[in-house]
């Protein structure tokens, strides 16, 4: 079962690269630093807030990334609610079989930073790079990891794993700021 799982998936990540078209440059930008074209603000600042310092972190929300026996990929839970300006801890486990990542940003910020995940694995480059620190985290099976977030701006945003095929499989959320 994990065998044809996997199987489809990259076929589902060549099918999906294919029909994306062609897109100028590769990722354009390094491990982790994200500020480069998601940024709405201050250094380290996105639209769904910034970083959040470890002792105003209010509570804890456990996030587990995971694949099903049908093929969907999926984080438990797929959405969550938060208040305006509170800290929280993002903690996560990554209890699948292959990599995951989470990477929280308004719908334009997530929409191209899959476009840009698609178009590198176009260009050739069919890994795809660890995304640490900022807004978003990569696991490899089995490890955890955390991000401790200030939700400084109400709205409604998104979390994804933006890994090629993953999104389409499922993996992506709600995340609303009230």
């Amino acid at each position: 079962m994990r065998k044809t799982l996997l199987t489809g998936l990259f076929i589902t990540a060549a099918s999906v690269a294919i029909a994306a078209g062609n897109h100028d440059g590769g990722h354009g930008h390094g491990h982790g630093n994200h500020d480069d074209h998601h940024a709405h603000g201050e250094k380290g600042s996105f639209a769904v807030g910034k970083v959040g310092k470890e002792k105003a972190v209010t509570r804890t929300i456990n996030i587990t990334m995971l694949e099903t026996d049908d093929g969907q990929m999926l984080f438990e839970p797929n959405g969550f609610k938060v208040a305006a300006n509170e800290t929280v801890r993002l903690s996560f486990t990554n209890k699948g079989e292959i990599d995951h990542e989470f990477v929280m940003d308004d719908q334009h910020g997530i929409e191209e930073h899959r476009k840009e995940m698609l178009a590198a694995l176009e260009n050739g480059n069919h890994s795809h790079h660890d995304h640490h620190g900022m807004n978003a985290i990569s696991l490899k099976p089995g490890q955890t990891g955390e991000i401790i977030w200030q939700f400084s701006n109400s709205g409604k945003f998104q979390f994804a794993c933006l890994i090629p095929g993953h999104f389409e499989l499922g993996m992506h959320g709600i995340l609303t700021v009230e």
